[in-house]
């Protein structure tokens, strides 16, 4: 990984975020305080503040093959392998995809897979699957 980057999120309630990203998704906590909680997101830090006059806002979409994208969005790009156990996971745990996985842009040099996801904040999160990250991330 270059670089791993930093992202900080609104929340409404600081204990769902604890239980969306650490216990469901597996994000180890870092660094807290009584406002915001620090989490290894897949190598990357990502901290959730408690704002809840700054989060829910509105959402659009845009259409990517079929699919309503919710923008904005963020997320991870992993081995496919990892992102099918991920995927695998999630569906064991019942939980409620905004975009179910699935394969897109079969064939090309992008083919992935992709689901989306929101946080109890209603943040969009999308991970993504490809065979060869390094390979296949940018190539056109």
């Amino acid at each position: 990984m270059p670089c791993p980057f930093h992202l900080a999120l609104a929340v409404d309630d600081l204990a769902a975020a604890r239980a969306f990203y650490g216990a469901l998704m597996g994000c180890p906590e870092g660094r807290s305080a009584t406002h915001w909680v620090d989490f290894d997101f897949f190598g990357h830090q990502l901290v959730v503040h408690h704002a809840p006059e700054a989060a829910r806002g509105p959402r659009a979409h845009n259409a990517v093959e079929g699919d309503a994208v919710p923008v904005p969005h963020f997320g991870v790009v992993l081995p496919l392998s990892q992102w099918h156990a991920l995927a695998e996971r999630l569906q064991q745990k019942g939980v409620d995809f905004v975009i179910a996985p699935h394969r897109r842009f079969a064939g090309t040099a992008g083919e992935q897979g992709t689901f989306f996801l929101q946080d109890p904040a209603g943040n969009a999160l999308e991970f993504k699957g490809f065979a060869d990250v390094e390979g296949q991330l940018f190539a056109q």
